[in-house]
């Protein structure tokens, strides 16, 4: 029996794959489908997209750039093929999209592809060059900006089109130009449509989704998505990742989930880890949509017929941050008919709604049942633990946790720092906080986030204990983090302060200039302009001729603003000299 699960997936990917080579292997979004399903083994999407370009299937800019970017995410394909197929990319007539580019150089800069990124970054910059020159996509998608909405004006568009050949890959470079302007690009997707001898098909249509997927178009986006079904024509799954990732990073979780179930009722199914991941980001939120959890997790099983542990980790975290606990337990239930072991993952989320809910002793219990089970507590249940009293106020008990997981033989890290002194500091317990910073950073050392740092110094100067502060920057620098200059220095600090902070940024009497720079400006955007003043006096006289330094105070708002205090500090004197003599 236990079979049956692994046997009914096996029957719905093979039925999956035959839908696609006998009903859509001819079409553009069949071809991008094949290749995205390749992405893993650079050398078979290659021969696949070769094949196909020499069986004269529709190869379009969008599979040219989906190839491009499968060949840079490996760094022996990279090497291999990335240019030549760039080359032959470019000879076809196509361009490398700003997603494929940023993509292309990301993975470069990770493989240490020195050459090849600083080759790609040059390549592309020339390009856009020589787009700036004008094309004649540009030169329509000029005029339509500069044409009013309605349908009239876009007839003069005519003799822009003239130098513009109507076809579907000329048609997408327009709607890629007009991509800030929505309803703008709609409009010449309609007057495009109307053109005799034109017709739009999947190329035009999945360009228009892109640029109609955001928060002002949404209806206009989901009208043109009946649109393509009455006609027969289907979101490519390159264009579905990019507006999905696009509406989740919005946070326009609704429109995700829909678009997701469309995906999943067409032929071109999203990858089996796209359910669970969409869940994450719905359950991520302050007060998770139950609905669309549950939308998405009953469409994932009716396709793939069963639920991984990922999905079902998804749904209980979300029911756990609702406070939905017994509904969540029946949701592990579920977890073991299917044979996952509910592990740290599912722990921790039951912790943190509790937590969450107020449940404190609860959420300690956890701990507890999970030792009883043999799953032992790892540091992120600790930490959602400690947090979880941190925000309820009660500091002392997260104190005690960190204390019994510390001799439970686990060492805390940046991330339970971080927590630990923030919730020391918003309960008034500066001082414990930065015995403990001082404790973890110096004699475990542990290497803490750069904001921790930055935390704890403003919080004692808050208190007025600049040696403490001056002691942590100079801590911070020997561990080579940046040169920041503390906010409340330049709210409400004394030049000599400042002073005291210039030599602790750098050990030394004389640091660089671009650092006296930062501090007089953090004065000057206060307001303090005297302060500045004085200050830049104090500086070496390097500092004081430097170029940048004499043109901020150069300034007319910064000469201005100091003629002004310089004048009401006249008109006091003079008040007060008469006062005296009265």
């Amino acid at each position: 029996m236990a079979a049956l699960p692994s046997l009914r997936r096996l029957l719905l990917a093979h039925r999956h794959r035959r839908l696609l080579s006998t009903t859509t292997a001819a079409t553009p979004e069949a071809v991008i489908y094949n290749i995205h399903s390749l992405s893993d083994d650079p050398a078979r999407a290659l021969a696949f997209f070769r094949r196909s370009a020499a069986a004269g299937q529709p190869v379009t800019s969008a599979a040219y750039n989906l190839m491009l970017r499968t060949l840079a995410f490996q760094p022996s394909s990279a090497q291999t093929h990335f240019w030549s197929f760039l080359r032959e990319m470019q000879a076809s007539g196509h361009s490398v999209d700003k997603g494929t580019y940023l993509a292309a150089i990301a993975s470069f800069k990770k493989a240490s592809l020195t050459a090849d990124y600083a080759s790609l970054i040059d390549h592309y910059n020339k390009a856009r060059e020589g787009d700036k020159s004008g094309t004649a996509a540009s030169r329509a998608a000029d005029a339509v900006r500069n044409s009013l909405d309605d349908d009239d004006q876009l007839g003069q568009l005519g003799a822009v089109a003239g130098l513009l050949p109507l076809t579907e890959s000329a048609v997408a470079k327009v709607l890629r130009e007009l991509r800030d302007q929505p309803l703008k690009a709609l409009a010449f997707f309609r007057w495009a449509a109307r053109q005799q001898g034109y017709t739009h098909a999947s190329v035009a249509y999945n360009a228009m989704a892109k640029v109609l997927g955001r928060e002002d178009s949404v209806p206009q986006f989901w009208a043109l998505i009946q649109e393509m079904k009455d006609a027969g024509t289907h979101l490519d799954i390159d264009t579905y990742i990019k507006l999905s990732r696009n509406f989740q990073k919005r946070h326009m979780v609704r429109e995700a989930v829909e678009l997701y179930e469309l995906m999943m009722d067409g032929p071109f199914k999203p990858s089996r880890k796209d359910g669970p991941l969409i869940i994450r980001r719905i359950a991520m939120g302050p007060s998770p949509d139950l609905e669309l959890v549950h939308r998405v997790a009953a469409k994932y099983e009716a396709v793939w017929g069963s639920k991984t542990k990922e999905l079902l980790d998804g749904v209980h975290r979300a029911l756990t941050s609702n406070g939905k606990f017994d509904e969540a337990a029946e949701v592990v239930r579920t977890m073991r008919a299917e044979g996952h072991q509910p592990d740290n993952i599912t722990y921790s989320q039951l912790v943190y709604g509790l937590c969450k809910a107020g449940r404190l002793d609860d959420a300690r219990r956890v701990l507890d049942e999970m030792e009883a089970e043999g799953c032992d507590p790892d540091l992120k249940t600790w930490t959602l633990l400690i947090q979880g009293h941190c925000t309820a106020g009660d500091v002392d008990a997260a104190l005690r946790y960190l204390t019994e997981m510390i001799e439970k033989g686990l060492e805390a890290d940046a991330d339970l720092l971080d927590v630990m002194v923030k919730g020391l500091c918003s309960h008034g317990k500066v001082d414990a906080a930065h015995t403990l910073f001082v404790e973890m950073v110096d004699n475990a050392q542990l290497r803490p986030w750069q904001a921790t740092y930055q935390h704890v110094i403003a919080e004692l100067l808050r208190v007025k204990k600049l040696e403490a502060a001056l002691a942590l920057l100079r801590s911070m620098k020997h561990h080579k983090f940046g040169d920041p200059f503390p906010p409340y220095i330049a709210k409400h600090g004394t030049v000599e302060d400042a002073r005291a902070f210039l030599k602790a940024l750098t050990g030394s009497a004389f640091p660089a200039p671009t650092v006296y720079l930062h501090v007089l400006k953090s004065f000057v955007q206060e307001g303090r302009y005297s302060e500045a003043r004085d200050l830049m006096y104090k500086c070496p006289i390097h500092i004081r001729k430097h170029p940048d330094v004499t043109k901020l105070f150069e300034s007319e708002k910064v000469e201005s603003e100091l003629v002004a205090q310089m004048d009401w500090g006249n008109s006091c004197t003079v008040a007060e000299a008469e006062n005296t003599r009265t």
